[in-house]
C-alpha cells in the first residue's frame, strides 16, 4: 500500500486501439517525492501510460489527476510542471550540445540563456558544451536528453527507458544523477523499464504492469522484505496445514502455489517450527526447503500468475 500525497492518480484508465487494449482499467498512484519504477515487459503499456499523462495520447475511458487537477484545462497548466523523455529527442547531429539546448529553450519560450549552461553543468556535460551531438557517446546523449527535460525546472520527470542500451558505467551515472535530482531538488521521478534490476538500487516505489494491467503496486522497502530467503513446504494435506499455520503459528504471510506447494515469504521462523507442526498434527511432510528469491524472480512469478 502506497501512502502520502499523490502527484499522479489514475482510476480505471483505459486505452484501446481497435480490439487491442494497451491499458486495461489501470488504477495507479505516484507519491510526491518518490522515484517510481513502472516495470513491465515490452508491450505492457508503459509508454502509452506516460503519453496519456503528457497529453500526447487520449484515454479511451477512465480518468486521472495530475497534482489533484482532474480537468483538461488544469491538466494543461500542470503539465508545464513536467519534464519528459518519452522517445529520443530530435537533436541536430551537427549542432553542439549547447546549441541544441538553446534551440529548444527558444522554441519553448523558456526565459534565461544561462539555463543552457546551468543544465549542462547539472547533468555533468559542462565540458562537452561545444561537442557536436553526433560525436557524443550514448551515455552523453542520454544525459543531454535529461538536460532538455530539466530546462523548464520540472517538479515531475517522466522517463521512458532512459537507461536502455547503456553500459554498466553509464547506468550508474544516470542512476546517481536521478537520485541527486530527487534528493536535492525534490523532483518526483516516474521511470519505466522492462528490467527490474536496473531500478532496484534507485526506486522507492514500484508499479508492475502486464498486458496493460497493474498487477501490483508496492514500496521498495516492502518488496525487499518479500524477497530474500523463503521456505517451500510440501505436505500431504496443504489445506489443513495452512489452517494450522494461521492458528498455531499466527502466520498469514504465505502463498499456496497451483501444485499445492506452500511458499512462506518474508522472514520465516526456524525450519524446525514448520516440520514439528506437521509431525505433531499427523500431516505427512513431503519436502521442506529454504530458498533465495531475487527481485527479478519475484517479478517473473508475479507476471506468470497474472497471465494464468
Amino acid at each position: 500500500m502506497i501512502n502520502g500525497k499523490m502527484i499522479i492518480q489514475t482510476h480505471q484508465l483505459t486505452k484501446q486501439y481497435g480490439q487491442a487494449l494497451a491499458l486495461d482499467h489501470v488504477d495507479l498512484s505516484v507519491p510526491k517525492g518518490s522515484i517510481y519504477g513502472l516495470v513491465g515487459n515490452n508491450g505492457a503499456g508503459k509508454t502509452t501510460f506516460l503519453k496519456i499523462i503528457l497529453g500526447q495520447v487520449y484515454p479511451s475511458s477512465g480518468s486521472f489527476s495530475l497534482w489533484d487537477a482532474q480537468y483538461k484545462d488544469a491538466w494543461q497548466k500542470n503539465r508545464r510542471r513536467c519534464g519528459a523523455i518519452i522517445e529520443a529527442p530530435g537533436f541536430y547531429p551537427d549542432m553542439t550540445a549547447a546549441q541544441n539546448l538553446e534551440y529548444y529553450r527558444m522554441q519553448r519560450g523558456i526565459p534565461g540563456r544561462e539555463k543552457v549552461s546551468e543544465k549542462l553543468e547539472q547533468v555533468g556535460l559542462a565540458d562537452a558544451a561545444k561537442k557536436k551531438f553526433r560525436q557524443m557517446s550514448l551515455g552523453m546523449k542520454q544525459r543531454l536528453g535529461l538536460a532538455l527535460a530539466l530546462l523548464g525546472e520540472p517538479e515531475l520527470l517522466l522517463l521512458d527507458e532512459p537507461i536502455n542500451g547503456l553500459d554498466p558505467a553509464g547506468i550508474i551515472e544516470i542512476r546517481s544523477l536521478l537520485q541527486k535530482l530527487n534528493r536535492e531538488k525534490n523532483i518526483t521521478i516516474l521511470i519505466s523499464s522492462h528490467i527490474l534490476s536496473e531500478l532496484e538500487n534507485m526506486a522507492t516505489d514500484y508499479g508492475f504492469l502486464s498486458r496493460g494491467k497493474v498487477i501490483q503496486q508496492i514500496s521498495a522497502k516492502r518488496l525487499h522484505e518479500l524477497c530474500g530467503t523463503y521456505l517451500e513446504i510440501r505436505v500431504t494435506e496443504p489445506e489443513r496445514y495452512t489452517a494450522l499455520l494461521e492458528k498455531e503459528l499466527h502466520l498469514t504471510g504465505y502463498k499456496v502455489l497451483p501444485d499445492g506447494t506452500i511458499r512462506i515469504l518474508g522472514q520465516p521462523e526456524e525450519v524446525t517450527s514448520y516440520s514439528r507442526l506437521a509431525v505433531e498434527q499427523g500431516i505427512g511432510l513431503l519436502a521442506l526447503e529454504r530458498r533465495e528469491l531475487h527481485l527479478e524472480d519475484y517479478y517473473m512469478h508475479l507476471t506468470q500468475e497474472a497471465e494464468l
